[in-house]
């Protein structure tokens, strides 16, 4: 985050419009600025204009899927480095697994604890500064 002790950016690929919202009135506290992206071919295109501080992103989405999305983003040198939160209802190992090697920083499984994703957030933001 190259904004000092300002807000960070966080965008918020979710296509349930109930875990978006959760999601969102989580961050909005924080005094964080928030992106929706309610797809993943939104989401990717959101991020390439919007270039947030850190992506908070669904597996299982339309069009273009989490995994697909996450891996896009670690090719390109631009988002290489990108803090990318999954938070999804897949919670098998092999999952977990696949999610992290496709190149996402944590995986956590809905429902999450919401003080647990503040900490997160916040480790993030602050590694990137």
């Amino acid at each position: 985050m190259n904004r000092g002790d300002a807000v960070a950016k966080i965008l918020i690929a979710e296509d349930s419009p109930t875990a978006a919202e959760m999601l969102r009135r989580t961050i909005v506290p924080l005094g964080h600025d928030v992106v929706m992206a309610n797809d993943g071919q939104n989401a990717e295109a959101l991020i390439r204009k919007e270039k947030p501080d850190l992506v908070i992103l669904d597996i299982i989405m339309p069009k273009i899927n989490g995994f697909q999305l996450c891996r896009s983003l670690r090719a390109d040198p631009e988002f290489k480095d990108l803090p990318i939160l999954v938070i999804t209802s897949m919670d098998r190992e092999s999952d977990r697994y696949w999610g992290m090697k496709q190149g996402a920083n944590e995986y956590l499984v809905k429902p999450v604890d919401q003080k647990v994703l503040v900490e997160k957030i916040q480790v993030y933001l602050e590694d990137a500064n």
